[in-house]
């Protein structure tokens, strides 16, 4: 099977308390957040990932 690459645009902000907040405009329901913007991304990198396998896994096809 032949390696897909996707560029997939993700969006940090700042959360009012502490920490950060990840989302994917082109994946809804894909989130994730973290205590520094390195952390939010690795996580956020993740989500991606698991996302992407569940669609796979369910027919779906990426938005």
């Amino acid at each position: 099977m032949p390696i897909k690459f996707y560029n997939i645009q993700i969006v940090i902000e700042k959360e009012e308390d502490n920490g950060y907040y990840a989302y994917s405009p082109n994946l809804p329901g894909c989130f994730s957040n973290g205590d520094t913007i390195e952390e939010t991304r690795a996580n956020m990198y993740e989500a991606i990932q698991l996302h992407l396998e569940s669609l796979f896994a369910h027919s779906e096809h990426f938005p």
